[in-house]
């Protein structure tokens, strides 16, 4: 029997799931809100939301685990970039580092006095092609 194994497969194999939701979750926090399908954002919101609970935390494992489960990549800096980074330039680092640090710096912190539902989604129209029910997914 499959007690307490939730698996929300949205009709793909797992390696393309699990990519597809890092990716969301990229632009979910780089943009605070995304456009998608209803299903789409049923299971991101709860991918969000623990995301959101590794910030709360702020220590170096849930950085590390935040890491992982968006698979951020960091580009390696030439030593004139880390040089001027170092020094406050961070126009060298790709949108991955950039995305690390607002969900550590400015999500988290706003949702400090809040247990838990940190994601709202809003139902839209219709999507014109495929007639997909079509939603709204932002940080409250």
């Amino acid at each position: 029997m499959r007690h307490a194994k939730h698996t929300f497969k949205i009709g793909r194999n797992s390696s393309h799931r699990r990519c597809m939701v890092a990716n969301m979750l990229k632009s979910l926090i780089s943009h605070g809100r995304i456009v998608t399908s209803v299903t789409k954002a049923k299971e991101l919101r709860r991918h969000a939301d623990r995301m959101v609970t590794l910030g709360k935390k702020g220590d170096l494992a849930s950085r590390r685990r935040a890491i992982a489960k968006m698979m951020v990549n960091f580009n390696a800096l030439t030593p004139k970039e880390a040089r001027a980074a170092k020094n406050g330039d961070t126009s060298a680092y790709n949108d991955d580092r950039m995305v690390i640090g607002k969900l550590f710096d400015e999500i988290a912190p706003r949702y400090k006095e809040r247990q838990g539902g940190y994601t709202r989604i809003v139902r839209m129209q219709r999507r014109v092609g495929d007639n997909a029910e079509m939603a709204l997914l932002e940080f409250v």
